[in-house]
């Protein structure tokens, strides 16, 4: 029985008791007609859609100008075969038809595959790319740098895909930017003259106009066949992105598809999303790098500040502390200051007892008086002009290491010269400091001298005549110190201020009266 026979003679008459087929024997008799008919074929087709779900089998078009075959190859013989299809080939499939009556279509099942060379689409493709390479549009010396933060990005999409969505979710993630959207087909006819237009209409916005001018520019869309994809490989959307003149992003199909647009851009991005990411930078990785680098330029400005400082430092070292100039005479002058008291008040004794024991004539005490005034005039003026000495020399070393550094600020920055100037300023506030301390140690040294000077004068025998105090001598000018030898001695003689002297006659005290104890008073007692 020939299903397919439709001759009207050979038909039914309408209510005829001729038999009704239900769908699945019709499509089961359609399967056994097809599979006998074809039992084993071999096609040499160029593959077309490429499909891999899950579950293992795989799913492809076998096609040629002007028609197409489903094929399909189960997952057991999927890992047995030698070549396994890609897009584009040109191959021999051996295997056998059959029908799936679950969408009323038929197919190949495709257990070899041979390639044959490549497919019709891709030939054409190889020789477009080798012309308009050949042209200088593919060129890696023509390709601009990206900006590192565009303020405005256009993107060449449709409106109402995936893409777009994906974008605009992607960059407001990372770093919030305007974007402009120039709305174009991608696929189909219209979808290569659309995109070329919307390139050349982003370049030819002017700078400050009502649609601002974007600085980047990232054409996409989503995977697809390569006949999906064949608007961007057309020669008038690559001329049009290696004419822009403001960078592109080409961000067409997904990672393993490849358009002619790709090799024109300035940056290909495997995926639209991947186009964002490399469209602006995280605003978080940017705030950390920002306050890195401001941490890093105060470490070095406080290091600029800081090694000037510390070779100041050096260089004080090697010149001296103010302070240690003075240590040594300081320590020397207190440990003379304690001693000079206990040997002050020693002396004094043994000049009492020396004039005691053999009085010293008024002249002597003049004339050494006198010359121990002139040896402390003579060390004042040497404490001066050691004193001068002592500020000189460092006042020379610090004018040298002021030339010094005078001549190594011109080799350093403002900010260090500025620092090193604050450094002087300071030098000489401690210079003057210095001199001052030393002007005032001395004065401090000179009156310690004249107090000196004045207790000695106060605690000579001169000076304690003249508060009225005399001397009371003896027999060959004796000192008498007691009542009982003045009473004892034959005459006396009293020294008075000015070494004049009054000789007197010694009396005899009278004996004092023994004053009598007051009686005791009586005790009562009590009752």
């Amino acid at each position: 029985m020939d299903l397919l026979d439709d001759d009207p003679e050979t038909d039914p008459p309408a209510g005829s008791n001729a038999h009704e087929f239900t769908v699945s024997e019709l499509s089961g008799a359609v399967k056994r007609s097809i599979e006998d008919q074809f039992g084993r074929v071999r096609v040499r087709a160029e593959v077309g859609r490429v499909s891999r779900p899950g579950s293992g089998h795989l799913y492809f078009d076998l096609k040629d100008d002007r028609a197409c075959l489903a094929a399909v190859t189960w997952k057991g013989q999927a890992a047995r075969l030698i070549q396994a299809p890609e897009e584009g080939m040109e191959v021999i499939a051996t295997g056998r038809l059959t029908t799936f009556p679950g969408q009323s279509k038929y197919q190949m099942i495709v257990d070899q595959i041979e390639p044959a060379g490549a497919g019709a689409l891709m030939a054409m493709l190889e020789k477009r790319k080798k012309a308009l390479a050949a042209e200088g549009l593919f060129d890696a010396d023509r390709k601009r740098a990206l900006p590192f933060l565009p303020r405005v990005i256009g993107v060449v999409t449709s409106p109402s895909g995936a893409v777009i969505r994906d974008i605009l979710h992607r960059l407001r993630d990372r770093f919030p930017t305007r974007v402009v959207i120039w709305p174009v087909a991608v696929q189909g006819q219209a979808c290569a003259a659309q995109v070329a237009a919307a390139i050349q209409g982003f370049n030819a916005l002017p700078q400050g106009g009502a649609i601002p001018r974007p600085d980047l520019i990232i054409v996409a869309r989503g995977g697809g066949s390569l006949e999906d994809l064949w608007g961007f490989n057309e020669e008038i959307v690559v001329r049009a992105a290696a004419a822009s003149t403001i960078p592109l992003i080409s961000a067409v199909g997904h990672e393993t598809d490849t358009t002619l647009i790709d090799f024109a851009s300035d940056r290909r991005a495997p995926t639209p999303t991947a186009a964002a990411e490399m469209a602006v930078p995280v605003r978080a990785d940017l705030a950390a790098r920002l306050a890195e680098s401001g941490a890093r330029m105060a470490r070095c400005n406080a290091q600029a500040v800081q090694r000037p400082r510390q070779r100041l430092r050096d260089l004080a070292r090697a010149m001296g502390r103010p302070a240690a100039l003075t240590e040594g005479p300081r320590q020397r002058l207190d440990l003379h200051g304690t001693r000079l008291e206990p040997a002050l008040r020693q002396l004094v004794r043994s000049r009492r007892q020396q004039l005691a024991s053999r009085p010293m004539p008024a002249a002597t005490l003049r004339q050494f008086t006198a010359a121990k005034r002139h040896g402390l005039e003579r060390l004042e003026s040497r404490l001066d002009v050691a004193g001068r000495r002592r500020t000189e020399r460092p006042r020379d070393r610090l004018v040298q290491i002021q030339e010094r550094l005078d001549a190594s600020l011109k080799r350093v920055t403002a900010s260090t010269r500025r620092a090193i100037t604050q450094q002087a300023a300071r030098l000489t506030e401690l210079h003057q400091r210095l001199d001052a301390a030393l002007r005032r140690g001395q004065k401090q040294r000179r009156q310690t001298l004249a107090r000196l000077d004045r207790m000695r004068q106060s605690l000579g025998p001169e000076e304690t005549l003249a508060r009225g105090f005399v001397i009371v001598r003896g027999p060959e000018d004796s000192v008498i110190t007691s009542a009982d030898a003045a009473v004892q001695a034959a005459r006396l003689e009293l020294q008075f201020a000015g070494d004049r002297r009054v000789a007197v006659q010694p009396e005899t005290a009278p004996a004092r009266p023994k004053r009598r104890k007051p009686p005791a008073p009586e005790q009562k007692t009590l009752i």
